[in-house]
């Protein structure tokens, strides 16, 4: 069994929260009280241009800059592809036919503003509870891949279609946190989820055009709803204040948490008590060292992360095939673990050492498959390419850690040179 710790640090100013197996940080959140991060809010959006050659609209939701929507996000526009015939008996839809400007229009952000991007919005609203997901417009009953095994699957899609009361409408997403819900805690969290749905109908008839309809939980109490999972034995928190408001909110929407909460009362704040400053600076750095004596370096641009692998110091003991195949091995687990730490998303460009052995790069291929899979974002891998590359995605919904700690230099114009 893992043995996971998460630890909560708050100051005034942000919350940092990392994710420790085994004495090792897994991950790093962090939320900033003067930029908290709007992933998951919904607003009352007006549309204020209508973009048909890009298929997409800019929404105002009453931030700094307009929000992006695009075709493919309208809930609409998948409706329609289900049932292509519904208007006008053809089977064509346009994107100007679906929104107009001046349009209200609800609306969720899926990522939050990016450089100099604006945020991305979905109309598909999706509202996440401990143990389910509500999808108000979905009447489909999904479960979470993570959890495995179909006869499993299929008695949980049947505990929720039991569930739910006669007329209901919707459909839901089965989190791994419901596996071991009794049905009284799974009907808690419906019920509640159902009814965050109706107040936020309600207040689109009373509340102006680019107004916030519903705000995502904030960091701390995420970490009551999203992080905690099974091998989590203890959340120690270092302010009396937030370890007071977990509690109740825990004792309130996932009582089974309230016993791992615990109050961090050293004099030292609790990441530099467990060196998590050390893993911060290291999370920032371009180059991070294997313990074979190679090493990763990493490069985040606008575009795309690229990351090179090197054999550096290690000569190994046979041949240099197996030199490379058990750097490129060693690599393989680092950079699932940078990849998570450091929060880098969108195109992935991994250049391991060239192998000879395809087995060898299958091995390697499989080996960092299986480290990706304890990934709580999104990712999808490709094969090696024709000239050796390993070409990837993560789902990036928030910026990297980097750009949210640091700054372009003003003195290389972030060059670096």
């Amino acid at each position: 069994m893992i043995n996971e710790q998460i630890l909560v640090n708050v100051t005034p100013q942000e919350t940092r929260v990392a994710i420790v197996q085994h004495g090792a940080v897994q991950e790093l959140h962090l939320e900033r009280s003067s930029a908290r991060g709007i992933v998951g809010n919904i607003y009352w959006g007006k549309i204020v241009r209508v973009l048909p050659g890009m298929q997409s609209a800019f929404v105002d939701i009453g931030l700094e800059r307009a929000a992006f929507l695009h075709v493919a996000d309208l809930w609409e526009h998948r409706a329609w592809q289900h049932n292509p015939n519904r208007q006008n008996g053809t089977g064509t839809a346009t994107h100007r036919k679906m929104i107009f400007e001046g349009q209200s229009i609800l609306v969720q952000v899926s990522k939050d503003p990016l450089g100099t991007k604006g945020a991305r919005l979905t109309t598909q609203i999706s509202l996440a509870g401990r143990m389910l997901v509500h999808l108000p417009q979905d009447p489909h009953i999904g479960v979470s891949q993570r959890i495995e095994g179909e006869t499993g699957r299929e008695q949980l899609r049947n505990r929720i279609v039991s569930l739910l009361p006669a007329g209901a409408s919707g459909g839901f997403i089965v989190r791994t946190h419901a596996e071991a819900a009794s049905d009284s805690e799974l009907k808690a969290d419906l019920d509640y989820l159902q009814k965050r749905w109706q107040e936020i109908l309600q207040a689109t008839r009373v509340t102006p055009p680019q107004s916030l309809i519903y705000e995502d939980l904030n960091q701390a109490q995420r970490v009551v709803r999203d992080l905690v999972c099974a091998d989590t034995q203890n959340i120690l928190i270092d302010s009396q204040e937030t370890f007071q408001q977990l509690q109740a909110f825990a004792q309130t929407y996932a009582p089974e948490v309230v016993p791992l909460l615990s109050l961090h009362r050293g004099e030292r704040p609790v990441f530099e008590m467990y060196n998590i400053e050390d893993e911060l600076a290291g999370a920032l750095a371009r180059r991070v060292d294997l313990k074979s004596g190679g090493y990763v370096i990493i490069d985040q641009t606008e575009a795309l992360t690229t990351i090179d692998v090197n054999t550096g110091g290690y000569i190994g003991t046979r041949n240099f095939e197996e030199t490379v195949f058990k750097t490129n091995l060693e690599a393989a687990h680092t950079i699932a673990r940078q990849l998570r730490l450091r929060n880098l998303g969108g195109i992935i460009v991994i250049d391991f050492i060239d192998m000879l052995s395809p087995q060898n790069r299958k091995s390697v291929l499989d080996e960092f498959a299986r480290a990706l899979s304890s990934d709580r974002a999104r990712t999808s891998l490709a094969n090696f390419s024709a000239l050796g590359l390993l070409e990837m995605t993560r789902k990036r919904t928030r910026e990297s850690l980097a750009r949210m700690l640091c700054e372009p230099c003003p003195s290389c114009q972030a060059k670096g040179r």
